[in-house]
């Protein structure tokens, strides 16, 4: 069992932020299986081009595991670990909604900087 929520994050962070590590990206991806292929919120997640995006289809990838958590059988040996799995992943995704609210807050400044220094300095 892998954490294929959290590779798929990772893949979808590489592609919004511009990193380019081959060796990073291939781990990912082979951390995700089949996952990596199958049409679903942990391919699209991988494949995110925004941030926007990537929040939605992190929340839906949590959802479905969540579901799937649900449906696993009290005696499957799997279960303790998928319970775990929730938990870290729903931490990761208030951080990841903390790290997107700051961006927010920080768009928001800039305009009220920017405005501040016309103030200042009004445009002639």
């Amino acid at each position: 069992m892998a954490c294929h929520e959290i590779a798929a994050l990772r893949l979808g962070l590489m592609n919004v932020l511009g990193m380019h590590d081959p060796a990073e990206r291939s781990h990912e991806l082979e951390e995700m299986g089949d996952s990596a292929r199958a049409p679903g919120p942990l391919k699209s997640l991988s494949e995110a081009r925004d941030l926007s995006n990537l929040k939605g289809l992190y929340e839906s990838a949590v959802t479905e595991l969540e579901e799937r958590v649900s449906h696993t059988p009290a005696a499957d040996p799997k279960l303790a670990y998928l319970r775990t799995l929730v938990v870290l992943t729903k931490k990761v995704e208030l951080d990841l909604l903390h790290q997107v609210q700051s961006l927010d807050q920080l768009y928001r400044d800039l305009e009220e900087m920017h405005d501040f220094v016309h103030e200042i300095y009004p445009a002639e």
